[in-house]
């Protein structure tokens, strides 16, 4: 994994981010792919305002965090910049309405509860959301996502919460050195993404994997540490069994 200096400057975080694009089209060339077709979610978790707001001026738009109370009070201190907040962790309906009144997107749905309670907090804010179906690709049981079984059912109840915009699937791999398990990983959500949407785009692949991801089919990809180097927090407390 290539976990830079923790960047201070903006200098520093255009050169890291250019690093990971580069990491991006050297990875969409070798599977055949456009390197414009997989979009860049820088994840700022744990990451201070005052270092976000440098990555903001080396043109980070956009933001994924874990945790919703986070994002909220991250979006309240950076209200003067514009930034589209991206939730990609687990959520509970309490929080829905914090994820209705300012995402951009959630990618993390995997609870008709959820669904739901994101919908009537939509509904009464007058705004939509596009949702990423979360899946359990790695079948661990401390991670969050529907099994894949799962999926069909779930789908095909979506559509009575009509300002959900479905795009696509995420998954966490497996995490694991054994490159080909994860690869099995992203392999088996590009399947699914195949068997159930016409075209529909594929969340897969963080700091140590996007490359792998890029090759099996993603076209998101969530990158924290290699954009704002290593975290002093663990990631157990963002990702159960799983880094980022």
């Amino acid at each position: 994994m290539h976990n830079p200096e923790a960047p201070q400057t903006a200098q520093d975080f255009a050169r890291n981010i250019a690093a990971v694009q580069d990491r991006i089209a050297a990875a969409a060339e070798r599977a055949g792919r456009d390197a414009s077709a997989v979009r860049l979610l820088p994840v700022s978790k744990t990451v201070p305002e005052e270092r976000l707001r440098r990555a903001v001026e080396a043109g980070c738009r956009e933001l994924g965090e874990n945790k919703v109370q986070e994002a909220t009070r991250k979006h309240h201190e950076m209200a003067d910049l514009d930034v589209a907040w991206s939730i990609i962790g687990h959520l509970q309906t309490n929080k829905a309405r914090d994820v209705a009144a300012y995402a951009s997107e959630f990618q993390a749905l995997d609870s008709l509860r959820v669904a739901e309670a994101l919908d009537r907090r939509l509904q009464a804010a007058g705004r939509s959301l596009d949702v990423f179906v979360q899946v359990n690709t790695s079948a661990e049981e401390q991670k969050y996502g529907l099994a894949p079984e799962e999926l069909p059912a779930f789908l095909t109840a979506l559509p009575q919460y009509s300002s959900l915009r479905v795009r696509g699937l995420m998954t966490l791999a497996v995490f694991s050195a054994d490159t080909e398990r994860v690869r099995g990983c992203f392999s088996l959500l590009r399947t699914l993404r195949d068997q159930h949407f016409e075209a529909g785009e594929l969340s897969m692949g963080m700091s140590g994997d996007f490359e792998t991801a890029i090759e099996e089919g993603s076209t998101v990809v969530r990158v924290g540490q290699a954009i704002f180097g290593a975290r002093a927090t663990p990631d157990s407390q963002y990702w159960p069994g799983a880094a980022g």
